[in-house]
C-alpha cells in the first residue's frame, strides 16, 4: 500500500472509530454553533449512481424528487431549470447523509475529476461489517476503478493502547469521487470525549 494512502487512511480511520464508537449526541456543554448535515456529490446519471451508493454499498434513499425552476413547471422541456436530488443516510437522519444531483437542465458537463487523494480531492470513508463482499460487487459496476485492494493493517489505539485492527480498501465511484470501503475488525471500546 502507498505510504501516502496510509497516513490518509490512518487519519480516515481515527475519524471512522470516533464515529463508530460515539454514536452518541455531543453534550450540550460541548457543542459547536454548527452542524454538518450532508455533502452532495454532481454526478452524471442518478441510476448510475445509486446502483454504487445504494444497492452496492447499502445507503438507504431518504430522499428523491425531480425540482423545477419554476416549481409549477409541468415537464422539464418548460422549466428553466430541472435536476432530480437524492438524499442517501448510513445510520442517522440528521448528519453524514450524502447528496447526490443530477442536472437535467441546463445540462452539467462532466469535469475531470482530481486523482483521489490530491489536492481538491474529497474522500469518503464507509464503515461495513462485510467490506470484501461490498468491494467485489463495487468493483464490477460500470466506471469503478480500483485503487487499494482490501488489505488488513493496524493503528495504533487511542492513548497509545493496543492496535486497531481493520481491513482498508480505497476506490473511485463512477463519477471519481475516491472512497474507501473499510471494516474494523474488533469493537473499538467508547472514548471518552474531551472537555470543553
Amino acid at each position: 500500500m502507498h505510504v501516502r494512502h496510509l497516513l490518509i487512511t490512518f487519519l480516515s480511520i481515527l475519524t471512522i472509530v470516533s464515529s463508530t464508537a460515539d454514536a452518541a449526541p455531543v453534550a450540550e456543554a460541548g457543542r459547536v454553533p454548527i452542524d454538518l448535515r450532508r455533502t452532495t456529490l454532481i454526478v452524471r446519471d442518478m441510476d448510475t449512481s445509486l446502483r454504487f451508493y445504494r444497492d452496492t454499498l447499502g445507503l438507504r434513499v431518504a430522499y428523491d424528487q425531480v425540482i423545477r425552476t419554476p416549481r409549477d413547471a409541468p415537464d422539464d422541456e418548460s422549466a428553466q431549470r430541472s435536476l432530480r436530488l437524492v438524499f442517501l443516510q448510513a445510520n442517522d437522519d440528521f448528519i453524514g447523509m450524502i447528496g447526490l444531483i443530477q442536472y437535467y437542465k441546463p445540462f452539467k458537463t462532466p469535469a475531470r475529476a482530481p486523482e483521489p487523494f490530491s489536492i481538491g480531492s474529497m474522500v469518503f470513508v464507509f464503515n461495513t461489517s462485510d467490506v470484501e463482499r461490498r468491494f467485489e460487487a463495487a468493483r464490477r459496476l460500470p466506471g469503478v476503478r480500483v485503487v487499494d485492494e482490501p488489505t488488513k493493517t493496524t493503528y495504533p489505539g487511542y492513548g497509545g493502547e493496543g492496535v486497531i485492527p481493520v481491513i482498508v480498501s480505497t476506490l473511485t465511484d463512477p463519477d471519481g469521487y475516491t472512497v474507501e470501503l473499510n471494516e474494523l475488525l474488533v469493537e473499538q471500546p467508547q472514548r471518552k470525549r474531551p472537555e470543553s
